[in-house]
Order: C-alpha cells, then structure tokens, then sequence
C-alpha cells in the first residue's frame, strides 16, 4: 500500500491499517499526527478517541472527543462517541445527555425528547436541557408542547430570561404576535438590564399581517422601539456590549423587507448600530485595511460567504459565478456558515481554490478570512442570518460587497459596494442604497436551465379540479399582505372557474392563518373561499416544477417579488402576471420578463394586475401566444455568461481605484 506518512489522509490511513493489526500504539501516534497537521480534522479526534474507547480507557476517550466537540460541538458522530464513553465510565447522566444531543444533531426529534424528558425525571433540571426540549418540539410544530416546556421552565428557573425569549419566539412563530408583544413588555420590566429582550421587543414584527393596518402599527412600533434601545444601550459598558452581541445573534429584521416601504433609513440606523457593537466587542476587526500587494503573476483572492451554499435560492441563483470564473486570474476562497451540505455545497468547494465549513463560530470565521488575507469579500446574502450580519459589520477584507440573495441594501458602513442587475433596478436606483451599487448586465446571473419535465402527474394527483383556470401562487406566504386578497377576489368575480393554488408555509399555525384570512376577504364579498383557493402542502422540487406544468397562469406578489421562482416558472412556459415596483426587491420577475420580452404581463399599478390576470384567464388564445412566446425566448435567461467577465471586470477595476486613491470611487456602469 502506496501511503503518504506526511499528509493528513495518509496518517489516517496508517492509522486504521494499524488499529486492524492491532498496533495500537502505532495507530494513536498517526492519528494524533493527523490532528496536529490538521487540527480542525473531525476524522483523527473520533478514531483516536475510539481507539482509547476500545481499550476501555473511557476517560481518555472522553477526553479526546471533548476537544473535538469544543471545534465542532454539533458533530453528531462525536456526540454520540462521547455517549458511549460516558456509558462506560457509568455516568448515565452524562451518557443521556449526549444520546440527546446525538439525537437532535441527527434529526430524531422524538428520540431526543425522549432522554430530554428522562433528564428531566432523573436528575436535576438545567437551563440547557429545557430549552433543547423546546427546540426538539418546534422543530416538529408542535407548538403549543414547546410553549408548555417555557412555562414550567420559567417556575423552576424564574430569573432566567432564556424562558421569556424562547416564549416571544414560539408565539410570534405561531402567528401571534399580540401575546408576544405582551410577553416582551413584562419581560422588560422583569429584566430591564437585558439587551436581548429590549432588542426581542423591538424587533417583533408579524409573519403574516391579518389587515392592513397593522402594517403601519408594527412600523411604527419597530421605528420607535429601534431608536430607544440604539439609545440605551451604552457600549462603553463591557457587560452591555456583550449582551447586546448576543442579541443581534439571534434574529435579524427579515420580515421588515416584506412590509413593502422604503427601508433605506432604517437600515442604515440598524446598520450603523451593528457596526458600534461589533467595533465595542472586535476593536481589531473593524479598523481600515490596506489591499494586499499584487505582483504581476499573483491572482486576485476573491472571498463568497453565506449560510445558504446548499439548495437554497442563494446558493442556486450565485453558483455561476464560480463555475465559470476565470482561475488564471482569480483565486476562489468560499466560506460556508450553514449546518447542512447537500450537492449544491459539493459544487461550492469544487468551484473553490479553498473552502471552508465553519458551523457556529463567529470568531474561527473572522480569524480564517483574516487569515486569508482577501483583496475582496463578497457576503451573498445579507439580513438572512443573523451571524453573517455580525460579521459584515467587521472589516475583514480591504473591500467589501453585498450581492443581492437578500435584495435589500445593508445599511452597513462596513460594505462598501452592492452587487446587482440592470434588468433588475429601476431609475436613479444609487437612492435606495447606503452602498455605492454596481450593477451587472442583464439578470447578473449564470444560472443553469432547471430540467424541463414532462407532465408526468395531472391536476388529479394534486387534488386539484381539472375544469377550472388554474392560478399557481408559489410564494411563501410571508409574502401576501391583507391587500392581495382583494386581488384574488376581483379576478374571482370575473373568472367564475378561477381556482387559485399555494402551497404551505413550513408552520402549519402560519398556513391556517393565511387559510382564515382568505375565508374572511372572500366571504366579504359573497364568496366563498373553499371554492377558489387551495393551499397544497410543501413540495419537493420535481413535484414543484410538475405543478407548474399543469397550471395555467402565474401569480407573483407585488410588493417583494419571486425570482427563483419565476424562473422556474418559466422554465414550464408558465405565464406570469406581475407587477413593476418602486425598489429592485418588487421587480424582480419584471426584470426577467422584461429579459424575454415578455412586457404584456408586467401591470403598472394593482389596477392594471386584475386586468392581465383576468383577460389570461378568459382569452385561451392570448394566454396560448404568452405561452409559446416564453417558450422560444426562454434561452435568454440561462447561462448567460456575460455577467462572469462583467463581475471580473468590476474586481479587477475596484482594486485598481484602491490602489489608486486609497478611496473606493468609480463609476463600473459606463
């Protein structure tokens, strides 16, 4: 056998050919030789520990896969190593809580709880514990047993505010916000020297709005909320930031981009505040730094992050500019926060010149792209994950970038450009930024064609009426505000067969509510619900695409629009009626119909949307000649590589102005 002694897999190799030949003493040296080339190896920690584990030395077991958890504390093949030892070494108390965490890392929710609960009735409650029952019954939407467990645990454990905020989350995750709200109050006057929960009450906003106003009330209240804890919070104070680095760590303003107004200033006021915190925590991470130097035969280091480089639109939509990036002239570095990987990830890294999966460890990110020493960082995705948040308000990179997988400006002094699209911003669109935005030509994107499936399932399998005009609304259902409704039943009354599709939020207690709403507005109006709407439940991809198949028209929302989804769409000739907003997040699906020329279905007001959708409803030939129309310029939309150079142009231009100046200026658009 051909082995390499020097490198990491070869280690491991000599390793396991020695623990089968029972060298165990020959084996542990190369395993520990493994971790000491390779100190972040979840392999060389879990068999030397398990070498230890098979001699019955349990405690240096537990020691080896201690300090394996302490880099990758949710890796369920060491948690549940560390059960077995701890079984071993007749700690049944520790080995049940392992099996626990084991289960939960796993998915097994159910087995989780299970040995939670036995905690629970053995040995002496923690903190830990309650709030992992907790999490275990949300993650299977059960609700209201997850709000139970808050409530017991706030009597055994009433000055731990872990409680009130887990409870907060669990009633605004159901769709009430009031108690929610109500809960936060009293927790502030419980804890009025806790950022988290000032910052819990002031971030609250409803997944789903019931009417209208509401709308303008939780603005309001997230305005003026905003301004007293920004005020309040006294960063000199190393107590006070820290807790107030733990709170921008849990949650971020998602649902505030969905309200569809003009969000510029008060992402620039929490933007700002962001960076405050994490300069008060991270002093050395937010000073200005100098472009590293580039001889003539280097590469630019170019860095991607996200939690979402799995499949995922953000890691669907971006793949492209990797997969066809210019390696003679770019060196790739990606940086993956999420949990799970998929065959999407897989890509990320083999479209990689360095990848790294980091899972939960704000400092081992910064210290590794630090390391890394990047001429250009891009974050893929700002707004969707708290930590990423965190991390865009450091400066880790000399230059600084957001694209736009959540397609709202940053706010953050720290970013210094705003990756977009030409089809995709309206007019004087440098207004809706903090960012200096440079756009791309056409859609920005180098996205593959999804498979064009034939209609191998019919309106049947989905319990869906074949003798209606079928109206697909793939949305998530945070999307729909109160006055979408009255959309719905204006095309109602005109297309007596109109039968309008969703499908299910990921709560169940969110899909309900939506389900009610919809009874409400149409029964408003002499209607009756059940007759128009349905709601199917979630689908997976191929069943997604056969959906949009059999349907006969697309409705996109107004004010946040699809974009993954109306490609794929269209990728089934689907006619999509839209409408053409103020700000890019409301013209997406305009941008890309506008790419087809396709402009017959973008509508200019409410108004003029109920018109197209009606007339597609009722005109089978019009609606036909939309269909064949999309069907021979759909080529125009996927792998359109001419946003690669445009971006490596863009890169290589930004450093030549650093280096220029010393200040980012330029203008990349002429």
């Amino acid at each position: 056998m051909d082995l390499d002694a020097e490198g990491v897999d070869g280690c491991l190799k000599l390793g396991e050919l020695l623990a089968k030949l029972a060298e165990f003493q020959s084996a542990q040296f190369y395993y520990q030789q493994a971790i000491d080339r390779q100190p972040n190896t979840v392999t060389g920690y879990l068999k030397l520990g398990n070498i230890f584990l098979g001699q019955n030395r349990a405690e240096d077991a537990i020691a080896i896969y201690e300090k394996a958890l302490n880099i990758h504390p949710n890796n369920s093949a060491l948690l549940y190593q560390m059960a077995l030892a701890s079984r071993v070494n007749q700690n049944s108390e520790m080995a049940d809580l392992y099996f626990g965490l084991a289960a939960e890392a796993q998915y097994q929710y159910e087995t989780a709880i299970q040995f939670y609960h036995n905690i629970l009735q053995t040995q002496l409650p923690t903190v830990e514990i309650y709030l992992r029952l907790g999490n275990c019954y949300q993650s299977l939407d059960q609700w209201f047993e997850a709000i139970q467990v808050y409530q017991i645990a706030l009597r055994v454990f009433p000055n731990q505010v872990e409680f009130d905020l887990a409870l907060i989350s669990a009633w605004q995750s159901l769709g009430d916000t009031r108690i929610a709200l109500q809960i936060s109050e009293l927790a502030v006057d419980r804890f009025p020297n806790q950022i988290s929960v000032r910052f819990a009450k002031q971030s609250l906003l409803p997944i789903l709005y019931d009417y209208s106003q509401e709308i303008a009330e939780y603005r309001q209240h997230f305005t003026e909320e905003l301004v007293k804890l920004i005020e309040q919070t006294d960063l000199d104070n190393s107590e006070v930031k820290q807790q107030a680095l733990t709170a921008i760590g849990t949650k971020t303003h998602f649902y505030l981009q969905y309200q569809g107004y003009d969000d510029l200033e008060l992402q620039k006021q929490y933007g700002g505040f962001v960076h405050r915190i994490m300069k008060a925590n991270y002093p050395e991470w937010t000073k200005p730094l100098l472009l590293p130097t580039l001889t003539a035969n280097q590469k630019i280091k170019i860095g991607y992050i996200s939690a979402h480089l799995t499949w995922h639109t953000v890691g669907l939509v971006f793949l492209g500019w990797l997969r066809d990036c210019d390696r003679s002239q770019f060196e790739i570095y990606c940086y993956y926060t999420g949990k799970e990987t998929d065959l999407i990830t897989n890509l990320f890294q083999l479209y990689s010149d360095q990848f790294y999966h980091i899972y939960g460890n704000l400092e081992n990110i910064v210290e590794q792209i630090s390391a890394d020493q990047l001429h250009i960082l891009v974050f893929l995705d700002v707004g969707m994950c708290p930590q990423i948040t965190q991390i865009a308000g450091l400066r880790i990179a000399p230059i600084q970038c957001a694209a736009w997988g959540h397609p709202i400006t940053t706010g953050l002094p720290t970013i210094d450009y705003f990756i977009s699209a030409e089809l995709l911003e309206p007019p004087r669109a440098q207004n809706h930024y903090s960012e200096r935005l440079f756009c791309l030509p056409n859609l920005g994107i180098n996205y593959a064609k999804p498979p064009l499936l034939e209609p191998q399932k019919t309106r049947y399998d989905f319990y869906l009426r074949k003798d209606t005009i079928l109206y697909l609304s793939c949305q998530s259902l945070f999307k729909y505000l109160p006055d979408f409704d009255q959309i719905l039943v204006a095309i109602a009354k005109q297309v007596k067969t109109a039968q309008f599709v969703f499908v299910a939020h990921w709560n169940a207690a969110i899909t309900e509510k939506f389900q009610q709403r919809l009874k409400q507005s149409f029964a408003e109006n002499n209607l009756n619900s059940k007759k128009y709407c349905t709601i199917l439940p979630r689908l997976d991809k191929t069943d997604y695409l056969q959906l949009n198949r059999i349907a006969d028209i697309g409705l996109d929302t107004i004010q946040f629009t699809g974009f993954l989804t109306t490609l794929d769409s269209l990728s089934c000739h689907l006619p999509i009626v839209t409408c053409e907003g103020e700000w890019m997040r409301s013209r997406q699906s305009a941008g890309i119909l506008n790419r087809l020329g396709i402009t017959e279905t973008i509508a200019k007001n409410r108004e003029d949307y109920i018109k197209i959708a009606i007339k597609l409803g009722l005109d089978v030939e019009w609606r036909l000649a939309i269909r064949e129309k999309i069907k021979q310029n759909q080529w125009k939309l996927y792998e359109d590589k001419s946003c690669v150079p445009a971006l490596e142009n863009f890169y290589q231009q930004t450093i030549h102005n650093f280096n220029q100046i010393s200040l980012i200026k330029g203008d990349f658009n002429n």
